[in-house]
């Protein structure tokens, strides 16, 4: 017969667009509409509700940017309309394109009870089926008049982004205020024929499938009158039963489907429209859980349902009704979803303590999965972490954003650096906001890379963002999915159910060792520094506060501060969230961030003095604090004692232009351009600096990746360099070397200076920093020979290659570090440390005069200045700090890393201070010593062997020990209790291996 497929598929198109979708709504009236535009920052529902509104007419204008407008609306459900079921329909101005990125609202019944969210694809609300006409209807919408920030040109700058700069001019335009006839038989034929048309289109252009389908789909449309579409779509629907009810083929793919809303804790939008979109979306989906009995509603982040507890009492009411019946299920186990690749050891750790606790508090939940679908890349550390905090396996999507390589595998086991592995998935869909359309399914069906072997993957399923979660058109269409001839079969489960059929179906997945790097938006480990930088310092001044505090609280009774530093934890692990700490957020946010970040170092400096001054006492004898985890100038590490003096440090003008360092163990050489032409390693007999190059380079690129400008550096960035070497000033004095330069609009002053006793270059760097898309980068040339580099992550260190050998290797042009780089040749090494940068690129080459040999360069990322979505990224004054340590072995550069990020605080008093815990290997580091969470008076100690190797040491409490006992992130005992004499235990610590001790005191 003639190939008519183009013509029927044409006919469906047009028919479901022109026809049969308008007939869902076949009889409608308008609604009488009142507003009220609440002023500045968004007001108590009460307040909201009892405000007197004006009229506003459908087609008008409304809401500033970053406004809220109560709109009331009432309306006469007409008598004719008895007995048929009736919604309104209530568009603020929607554009169906962009759920989650632009206005948003949610319904509240007039006594403040709230009803559902309104968002782009979610517009109605039921007013009653059946209705008995004559009802009365009042209806109030808390409207968000959010800005679109990324629109259908993105990354341009815009001023949006700030409340102070976005203007007042109207946004939206109201566009559709009526009570409507609801059809559901012409609902359900819509979603029968869209099921089937997207299926269809899927299968292969000769598949008898395809035509059963194509002939059925031919049946119904001749048996709609298009004149009557509401009168003839039953019998429609009846000539679709027979291709709707064909069972699945045996070997077909299995999804689970999971209700989901990611919602970003802030991005486009400031944390406290995030408070709202979690509002408005729990609202829709325990609206949804009560509609549809199959339907399963997954939601992570534990700030973000504290929030919803703290703010809206009415939907956390439904929320608790809806998780007792285990259809509304904590996911993740995090306090936020947040980055992975910069929180240090110990607040990767806090985000599983502080979000686990709170749905073990909230609901008794454990949950057994990290749930991460859109962080950038994960660190090496992390499988440690999540098994530690008692979990046991991981979900995320955005490895498949990368740009060069197809990562192999979608279900596997992740194995980190310890050895300690995770059963992982990455859902074959390629997305996490799934709404079960055909393309969708079909796609992760081709895409599963792990066919023959298994046959289970996860959809999360609903429009994130604050685009309301899931649909109940996706639940219907799921419905139609559950088992159908040509698709993957589909059902709703929780995370849990859908793991437990994988691991038993997978019990022996491939294994993925190292770290998962995202081959895109490197530039997160730069951009807005400040932000990273308070982070770097409220992490060790958090390790501070508690150390001393607890100190303090064995020895003299000091209160601890349980409240306290759990409120400032939760801040700071908040602001960890991956578009927070990674740069990649509106101006506000960034704004408020710096704003939190002060106000945190003040409160913890403020508990760290207090205890301090209690543990010293009263008196004028000059005391020095170490938090550091190693003895430092003769005190020990947590400890309190006088500095030993150490030799001096000379500064000499060098014959040809510049100047000479030495302290006896370093003799540095600084050009008359303020360049370190030479590091020399006194004892070793090494110069660190490679032949015919310069170190303390800046180096300015160009910075205008293809896209995603605040996330992304392209490798073609490096095309083009400037190197800084013109000095305005070149000065020396008892501080050092200073340099002054200036370059754009830019000007930036350098200390270069040693201490005595100490084998490190510090280098203070200040950029008054005014450029636009530029990167700058300070640059090491090291004459090294060295195939691999190791980089800090959390609880120990990963290595990478120097080479480029393969597109893995040469896509990993930006990576991340923590405190510490280290490089080395057997028998000596050099470390690169700092205090508040993340983002670096190593790079080799053999030189081709002289010696032949090997230069290693190590640049650290200092600063960006992307326009989009922050047009002001990162202008103004900036302060680094990083030393460049000659000979450095990794126990060298561990030390390293840690002085230079928590200095030494010197108090008067009475009394030198006992360490309250040590350990005499220092392999051993310790990165928390507190008070046990639940008010005990125990001690808890974290420590993690951090060379690489096999460590055995003895831990010592400066305290009666009662009992020891091992225990979880969590502060729950584990089985194996260790041996302890006296006071000290007795450590035998794996490479890398994370152990926490619990110290009852006698």
């Amino acid at each position: 017969m003639h190939d008519d497929r183009s013509l029927v598929e044409a006919r469906l198109k047009r028919v479901l667009d022109e026809r049969i979708r308008p007939a869902v709504y076949p009889e409608s009236v308008p609604l009488d509409v009142a507003v009220w535009h609440a002023p500045g920052e968004p007001v108590p529902v009460a307040e909201g509700l009892a405000a007197e509104p004006e009229p506003i007419a459908v087609g008008v204008r409304w809401g500033a940017p970053w406004g809220t407008s109560w709109f009331r609306v009432t309306g006469t459900v007409p008598e004719e309309w008895a007995g048929r079921t009736v919604e309104a329909l209530l568009d603020l101005g929607f554009d169906e394109n962009m759920p989650g990125f632009q206005c948003e609202g949610l319904v509240y019944r007039p006594d403040g009870s709230p009803v559902k969210g309104l968002n782009p694809r979610n517009q109605w609300v039921r007013v009653g089926t059946p209705v008995a006409g004559g009802e009365e209807v009042r209806l109030h919408i808390e409207a968000a008049s959010n800005p679109v920030i990324l629109d259908y040109h993105p990354f341009r700058p815009t001023w949006l982004g700030d409340k102070d700069t976005a203007g007042n001019q109207p946004q939206y335009t109201l566009t559709r205020m009526d009570l409507a006839v609801f059809d559901e038989t012409v609902w359900q034929l819509v979603v029968d024929l869209e099921v089937l048309g997207e299926l269809m289109a899927e299968l292969p252009a000769d598949a008898q499938r395809r035509y059963e389908i194509l002939r059925a789909v031919e049946r119904a449309l001749d048996a709609i009158d298009l004149q009557d579409v509401n009168g003839t779509a039953a019998g429609a629907r009846s000539r679709l039963a027979g291709v709707l009810s064909a069972p699945a083929v045996p070997s077909a793919h299995r999804i689970s489907a999971v209700g989901h809303a990611h919602i970003d804790s802030a991005w486009l939008w400031p944390l406290r429209e995030t408070v709202r979109k979690v509002a408005r979306t729990t609202a829709n989906m325990t609206a949804l859980i009560e509609d549809e009995p199959d339907f399963v509603f997954a939601m992570s982040q534990a700030q973000q349902w504290a929030w919803v507890k703290e703010h809206r009492p009415e939907v956390w009411a439904r929320v608790k009704k809806a998780v007792a019946e285990g259809r509304f299920v904590p996911a993740g186990g995090m306090w936020v979803e947040s980055d992975t690749n910069m929180p240090g050891s110990e607040a990767m750790a806090r985000q599983f303590v502080h979000g686990k606790r709170f749905f073990l508090d909230e609901f008794g939940i454990e949950n057994d999965e990290a749930w991460l679908p859109d962080t950038f890349g994960f660190a090496a550390g992390l499988p440690q972490i999540i098994r530690a905090a008692g979990s046991t396996r991981l979900l995320t999507q955005k490895i498949s954003w990368s740009q060069t390589n197809r990562f192999p595998h979608h279900t596997f086991q992740w194995e980190g650096i310890d050895g300690t592995r995770v059963f992982t998935h990455f859902p074959p869909v390629d997305t996490y906001n799934c709404s079960m359309k055909g393309s969708e399914l079909a796609h992760a069906a081709r895409n599963f890379k792990d066919k023959g072997r298994a046959r289970h993957s996860l959809a999360p399923t609903g429009w994130g963002d604050g685009g309301g979660g899931t649909t109940r058109e996706m639940v219907a269409k799921a419905a139609r999915v559950r088992d159908l001839e040509g698709s993957p079969t589909v059902v709703w489960e929780t995370p849990a159910d859908f793991f437990a059929k994988a691991e038993a179906e997978y019990p022996d997945p491939p294994v993925w060792v190292g770290e998962l790097y995202l081959e895109l938006h490197r530039a997160t480990l730069t951009s807005q520094a400040k932000t990273k930088q308070g982070n770097r310092h409220s992490e060790h001044l958090l390790r501070e506060a508690e150390l001393w505090a607890a100190t303090a609280a064995v020895r003299t009774g000091f209160r601890y501060p349980y409240e306290d530093l759990d409120r400032i934890w939760k801040t700071v692990l908040l602001h960890q969230f991956h578009d927070i700490l990674p740069g990649s957020s509106i101006a506000w946010v960034h704004r408020e961030a710096r704003a939190t970040y002060q106000r945190i170092a003040a409160e913890l400096n403020e508990i760290i003095d207090g205890a301090q001054r209690a543990l010293a006492g009263e008196g004028d004898r000059p005391l020095v604090f170490n938090a550091a985890p190693h003895t430092r100038n003769g005190v020990a590490a947590g400890g309190a004692a006088p500095g030993q003096p150490a030799g001096g440090v000379t500064v000499s003008k060098r014959p040809a232009g510049g100047y000479v360092l030495s302290n006896g163990l370093l003799r540095v050489e600084i050009d008359a351009r303020g360049l370190v032409v030479s590091a020399y390693d006194l004892d070793a007999d090494r110069e660190t600096v490679a032949p015919g190059t310069a170190a303390n380079l800046l180096q300015l690129h160009p910075d205008f990746p293809n896209m995603w400008d605040a996330w992304d550096v392209d490798a073609f960035y490096r095309n083009a360099v400037t190197d800084l070497v013109r000095t305005d000033e070149l000065t020396a004095g008892e501080e050092g070397v200073r340099i002054v330069r200036s370059f754009g609009s830019s000007r930036v002053t350098q200390v270069l200076s040693l201490a005595p006793g100490e084998r490190r270059l510090l280098i203070d760097t200040e950029v008054d920093w005014h450029e636009t898309e530029k990167f700058l980068k300070l640059a090491f040339p090291l004459d090294l020979h060295a195939e691999r580099y190791a980089s800090e992550t959390q609880f120990g260190h990963f290595h990478r290659p120097t080479h480029t050998n393969t597109s893995w290797e040469a896509a990993k042009f930006e990576a991340c570090n923590h405190r510490f780089i280290h490089l080395d040749e057997p028998g000596w090494g050099v470390a690169v440390v700092n205090d508040s940068t993340y983002g670096h690129d190593v790079t080799r080459s053999v030189r081709t005069d002289g010696d032949k040999g090997t230069t290693t360069t190590v640049r650290v990322s200092l600063l960006r200045a992307p326009r989009f979505p922050d047009p002001e990224t990162d202008q103004g004054v900036h302060r680094f700090r990083h030393a460049l340590v000659p000979g450095a072995g990794i126990a060298d550069a561990v030390r390293e890393g840690w002085r230079i990020n928590l200095p030494e605080r010197r108090v008067t008093g009475a009394r030198e201070v006992a360490p309250l815990v040590t350990v005499d290997n220092d392999a051993v580091v310790i990165t928390a010593v507190k008070l046990a969470d639940d008010g005990s008076g125990d001690v808890v100690v974290r420590f993690h062997e951090a060379h690489g190797g096999r460590a055995r040491a003895s831990l010592t409490a400066g305290f009666e020990i009662a009992d020891v006992t091992a225990t979880d992130l969590l502060e729950r005992p584990l089985p194996d209790a260790p041996e302890h004499a006296g006071n000290s235990v007795g450590l035998r610590l794996r490479p890398f291996e994370l152990v926490t001790l619990r110290l009852r005191r006698a």
